[in-house]
């Protein structure tokens, strides 16, 4: 009965060994595949999470100035169109009746 026992605890030591020297190992592969992904992702150049936020941030700013600038420029446009053309238009309208005129005359 004895010698039941020690073989009994003989096994036990030996897989108690064997899962001590396999949880290390686990822990040595997982650092090495760490290191791995960390020097292959180190060389794509990527960025890190506050440089791309702080893009998106200036680029949200751009959209929204122009779309202002937009929505300014419709407005003066539309002021334009729906203000009289009276004097602008005949000062152009005059020029364009003098010009065609000294042409018409030096020819």
């Amino acid at each position: 009965m004895q010698s039941e026992n020690r073989l009994f605890d003989d096994v036990a030591r030996m897989a108690g060994g064997a899962l001590s020297m396999l949880t290390g190992l686990k822990s040595e592969i997982e650092a090495l595949v760490r290191a791995q992904v960390e020097g292959w992702m180190g060389s794509l150049h990527l960025v890190t999470r506050e440089e791309f936020d702080l893009v998106r941030d200036m680029a949200a700013k751009a959209r929204d100035e122009q779309e202002s600038l937009l929505a300014r420029i419709q407005l003066l446009e539309s002021e334009r169109t729906a203000a009289p053309s009276g004097k602008p238009a005949a000062r152009r309208a005059g020029r364009a009746k003098s010009t065609r005129q000294t042409n018409q005359t030096s020819l």
